[in-house]
């Protein structure tokens, strides 16, 4: 029984450690996102363009995030129908 619980606390960390990568990401996307911009700025014009760029950047996201909580249901349904 404590083993198992111990495989529990192990698995919960190491989803611990993946959601902190990805918001590890994320900052970084984030200041990647920040220094095009200050480019957008110093070249001057294009702004809709980049905002158009934005707008599909931002929807591939949202479909990035939608398939990362599809899986972890996925994996959650797997360790419980054990």
């Amino acid at each position: 029984r404590e083993i198992e619980g111990g495989r529990e606390r192990e698995r919960e960390r190491e989803r611990e450690r993946e959601r902190e990568r990805e918001r590890e990401r994320e900052r970084e996307r984030e200041r990647e996102r920040e220094i095009e911009r200050e480019r957008e700025r110093e070249r001057g014009g294009g702004g809709e363009r980049e905002r158009e760029r934005e707008r599909e950047r931002e929807r591939d996201r949202e479909r990035e995030r939608e398939r990362e909580r599809e899986s972890e249901r996925v994996g959650e349904r797997e360790k419980g129908g054990g």
